[in-house]
């Protein structure tokens, strides 16, 4: 059971399998793991003493970041995000970012935000569309077309609480769908990234 694994000098956490969405282009549809590592399928949701285990194996000084990023959504488990990322600051400086969806007020019906202020040093967010209706078509959420509303809320929480967001992209939108989601990230003070699709 792969819990934490290595992409060039980023150590990731992969807390859970669970996930509010079913993006037309996730990697777990044709996969098992990425780049190169091994599979990210789990067994069950480590705990947090499954999670300090792993971490005691490798030197932190070791990487540039760690980063909560699986084969899930790590804020399915918010407590523990939060946990591991207090047992990391115990051990470490090294900067703590988080990977997610921006759907954590919806799957825990709170505002999410302010509970990681002090705890991750910078959030990178899926966006993915510019609107409610291609976000949905795209990445099926469960929740339905709130879902897209609630990103953005959550994302200028983050901004509020934490500073460092980053809206991401994949690099399969059109040139139109991309200056649309650029704007909305320019809008709030945002970080905008187009990743390649992997």
């Amino acid at each position: 059971m792969t819990i934490l694994y290595t992409i060039e000098d980023s150590l990731y956490i992969n807390l859970t399998n669970k996930c509010p969405c079913s993006c037309t282009f996730c990697l777990r549809q044709d996969g098992e793991g990425v780049q190169g590592s091994n599979s990210l399928w789990l067994d069950h949701d480590p705990s947090l003493e499954e999670i300090v285990a792993e971490f005691e194996k490798h030197d932190l000084g070791s990487y540039k970041q760690v980063v909560f990023c699986g084969f899930g959504e790590p804020l399915e488990r918010l407590d523990t995000v939060i946990e591991v990322a207090e047992y990391i600051r115990s051990k470490s400086s090294i900067k703590i970012r988080l990977n997610t969806n921006g759907l954590a007020d919806l799957i825990h019906k709170k505002e999410t935000a302010p509970l990681l202020a002090g705890k991750i040093d910078a959030v990178s967010i899926s966006l993915n569309a510019p609107n409610k209706e291609e976000y949905t078509a795209l990445a099926r959420p469960i929740f339905g077309e709130e879902s897209f509303a609630s990103l953005l809320k959550f994302a200028e929480g983050c901004r509020k609480y934490i500073g460092d967001v980053t809206f991401t992209v994949v690099d399969m939108l059109t040139k139109e769908q991309l200056e649309a989601c650029k704007k909305l990230a320019d809008d709030r003070d945002i970080k905008f990234r187009v990743r390649a699709m992997i």
